[in-house]
């Protein structure tokens, strides 16, 4: 992709990709579509890189890939910080590389895949690195409870009975 787009076009390009490939964010803290106002949200928080050139057309192969990767990280649930770490500073080859891996992983799982019925409103709580808690209802948990819940997670993936 050598053409030059506007932030609107950008913004209809990845929605596009999101459509084709299932791609929807995990919670409410992000919408299904994205649009510009998100873009230059993103662009504040330093996700995505400034327009290659002015006048309204400077957004080419890699900022979409960045976009393209925001997203495949939302579906995993993932906050925009945690996102921003994982991104900032990546090459085209590396971006190309995690879109390739996140929509691997993504066809592996889809059968797997759950999204909220209507009326339901989703919220994710990252417990650590490895787990996320999904209230169907939104509602919140205790930092007590969240760590009774680590507590466990942790003493089941240490148990020398453990199957692999």
């Amino acid at each position: 992709m050598n053409e030059r787009l506007s932030l609107s076009e950008l913004a209809h390009a990845v929605n596009g990709w999101c459509e084709e490939h299932q791609i929807v964010p995990a919670n409410g803290q992000a919408g299904e579509a994205l649009s510009e106002r998100n873009l230059r949200y993103y662009r504040s928080l330093g996700l995505i890189d400034p327009p290659v050139v002015g006048g309204g057309q400077g957004y080419g192969e890699k900022h979409r890939l960045q976009v393209s990767a925001i997203r495949l990280l939302q579906a995993q649930g993932l906050p925009l910080s945690r996102i921003r770490e994982l991104l900032f500073g990546r090459d085209l080859a590396e971006l190309r590389q995690i879109e390739r891996q996140g929509l691997a992983e993504r066809a592996g799982h889809r059968a797997h895949s759950f999204r909220p019925t209507l009326g339901e409103f989703w919220a994710v709580f990252p417990l650590d690195d490895s787990f996320l808690l999904v209230s169907r209802r939104g509602e919140s948990i205790s930092q007590e409870k969240r760590e009774q819940i680590l507590e466990i997670l942790k003493s089941s993936t240490t148990s020398p009975c453990r199957k692999t």
